[in-house]
């Protein structure tokens, strides 16, 4: 009879440890063992720490530079560092001049220059040919080269540098400091060529005859330059 609670005790004992016993480890095959890796490295914390191609540039950047200076090599010499860069620096700004400055000169206004290309005419020439103009009744040919006889003169005597690609506008706003009394005429006749040249606005006879008056006046006047401002022109000696 004793054995009996003995007996009990035992089978109380395992029914009550047969919860926790571990069952034997599941071992995946190669295939699965992959895949349940690539799953748990695909999870947002593992994919968060991955460096972004930004770092890996910055990396290899610093690197370079490291390598450069000798930086990352105790015996290393970095004296050449310097005027390497400096040449590289060189070659940056100089490739950029190359980009940038056609970029800035496409900003000018497009075909509105003063002359045509070709070789320069004298202003003589030019109003010899806004004269011929008027007498066939070619008014429009007639404005146009008076005016530009007008700031040819104004370069030979260089009251204005010679800089090609000048627009009316320009011309006259230079010729006005100079010629002060003049300005508001220079506008106005700037604004005429303009109209004419490249607006195809008609003209007759009183456009081409106020401009040749103002090319006769400019002519016959010492410049004052009392509309000088911070872009002075260069006075003539």
């Amino acid at each position: 009879m004793t054995g009996m609670p003995a007996l009990a005790a035992d089978r109380a004992g395992a029914a009550l440890t047969a919860p926790f016993q571990q069952e034997p480890p599941v071992l995946p095959g190669r295939d699965e063992a992959g895949r349940w890796a690539a799953e748990e490295l695909a999870k947002a914390p593992y994919r968060a720490a991955e460096p972004s191609w930004l770092d890996d540039a910055l990396t290899e950047f610093s690197r370079w530079l490291r390598a450069l200076t000798g930086n990352g090599d105790p015996g290393g010499d970095g004296g050449y560092a310097v005027p390497l860069l400096l040449l590289i620096a060189a070659i940056v700004i100089g490739v950029a001049i190359v980009v940038v400055r056609p970029r800035l000169n496409a900003r000018r206004p497009a075909g509105k220059d003063v002359f045509d290309a070709g070789p320069d005419l004298s202003p003589a020439v030019h109003r010899e040919r806004a004269t011929q103009a008027a007498a066939r009744g070619d008014w429009p040919a007639a404005v146009v080269e008076q005016f530009r006889a007008l700031v040819r003169a104004a370069e030979d005597r260089a009251v204005l540098d010679r800089q090609p690609g000048r627009t009316a506008g320009e011309a006259a706003a230079r010729l006005g400091r100079a010629f002060a009394a003049y300005a508001g005429e220079l506008q106005g006749a700037a604004l005429t060529f303009d109209a004419v040249r490249y607006g195809g606005a008609a003209a007759g006879p009183g456009e081409h005859s106020a401009l040749a008056e103002l090319d006769a006046a400019l002519a016959g006047t010492t410049p004052d330059y009392q509309g000088t401002g911070a872009d002075a022109l260069v006075r003539p000696l």
